[in-house]
């Protein structure tokens, strides 16, 4: 073999080996992440000290829950979801990437990890990882599962924001919609309520929808923070939700979309499908 082939194959065998450990070490941390949340999850009661009776509630948020949870009201101390849907970065493009997901959520703790594997084109895909835990929002794309590209984390904006997504994904968990002494909610008419959930310094507010299924339709906020061509803003922010059904006796949604208003039009930038649920009760 000449000497040219023989430091060609060197060079793809050594590139090789980097990106099969610079996967392992994303891995690494991803597994680490989970078995922190897990732990903590364990250690803290789901059921926060209640500073809201029930009677108190709005109306529409007590048929809700009354309709959603089972009878005992068991908080619930692990969730895990795989999805699959598609997504864009751009809500200005149209640049749509296919992915499948894992979630694990510790709604006691009020902390998530969400990680995907986007296309971005043929044999060529991204790891997109969102989390909230211990109080820090932060999120990561890696080429390959490997090669981080984009990090952010801590920031009043990344908390807020990843704050902001635990409660309107709280749909999938609805034992963290009960009140506590993190969570209150207050009458805004018939079909609307908000919400309100203060996680140490951080706090958010989200408009919650609800039909006369006594389903949560959609969330909305004038002002959630989002990274815009390289600048946090506050945008409006809606999700929406449909196709309910139970799993292991809780009513969640089996599809969802979410998206900012950005020239006056709402633009969706994430419809994602639930394939699979398991839930561990307190």
């Amino acid at each position: 073999m000449p000497l040219w082939a023989n430091m060609s194959l060197a060079i793809i065998v050594a590139l090789a080996v980097a990106l099969w450990a610079a996967q392992w070490f994303q891995s690494r941390a991803v597994a680490a992440t989970i078995a922190g949340l897990e732990a903590r999850a364990q250690q803290k009661p789901s059921q926060l000290q209640v500073t809201q009776s029930l009677e108190e509630l709005p109306t529409p948020v007590l048929r809700y829950l009354n309709h959603a949870l089972p009878p005992d009201r068991r908080g619930m101390k692990l969730v895990r979801y795989e999805q699959m849907g598609s997504l864009r970065t751009d809500p200005m493009r149209d640049n749509w990437m296919k992915f499948i997901a894992s979630q694990v959520i510790s709604p006691g703790t009020t902390e998530f990890l969400w990680t995907a594997r986007a296309s971005i084109a043929t044999l060529l895909h991204v790891q997109v990882r969102d989390s909230l835990v211990e109080g820090i929002g932060s999120g990561q794309v890696a080429l390959f599962s490997a090669i981080p590209v984009a990090a952010a984390a801590g920031s009043v904006e990344m908390n807020s924001g990843s704050l902001h997504r635990f409660l309107a994904e709280a749909v999938w968990y609805p034992s963290a919609l009960l009140p506590s002494s993190q969570l209150i909610w207050e009458p805004l008419d018939d079909d609307r309520a908000m919400a309100t959930l203060a996680d140490g310094a951080t706090t958010v507010t989200l408009e919650f929808r609800f039909n006369s299924e006594n389903e949560v339709t959609g969330i909305y906020t004038p002002g959630r923070w989002g990274s815009f061509d390289g600048t946090y803003k506050q945008v409006a922010w809606e999700g929406k939700f449909r196709h309910y059904s139970r799993r292991q006796g809780v009513l969640v949604p089996s599809e969802g979309e979410v998206g900012w208003y950005l020239e006056r039009e709402w633009r969706s930038v994430w419809r994602g499908k639930v394939t699979s649920v398991s839930m561990e009760f307190q």
